[in-house]
């Protein structure tokens, strides 16, 4: 048996300055699907058809979060094309 007992280790607390918080640049797909309450295939659907604004960025679509705001602002989803259907969701 040692005759020194092991210390544990000593863990501590420091506050963590207040800093400024880096908002992402852009959005993934999945992101603005969650956004806006769309699957994720729909989402896919109209970014492609570039009723979302996307940029193809190598392999993957990323909308930048201002285009994607400032499009959203301005009320350019359409129902119809956001629900594949003529009348848009029925309640």
């Amino acid at each position: 048996m040692s005759t020194t007992a092991r210390r544990s280790p000593v863990i501590r607390l420091v506050p963590r300055t207040v800093g400024t918080v880096v908002e992402p640049v852009t959005y993934t797909v999945r992101e603005v699907a969650k956004l806006l309450g769309l699957s994720l295939g729909s989402t896919y659907a109209l970014v492609r058809d570039g009723t979302i604004p996307a940029t193809r960025l190598g392999g993957r679509w990323v909308i930048p979060r201002a285009r994607f705001h400032a499009w959203l602002d301005a009320g350019l989803i359409d129902a119809n094309a956001a629900t594949g259907t003529d009348q848009g969701r029925r309640r």
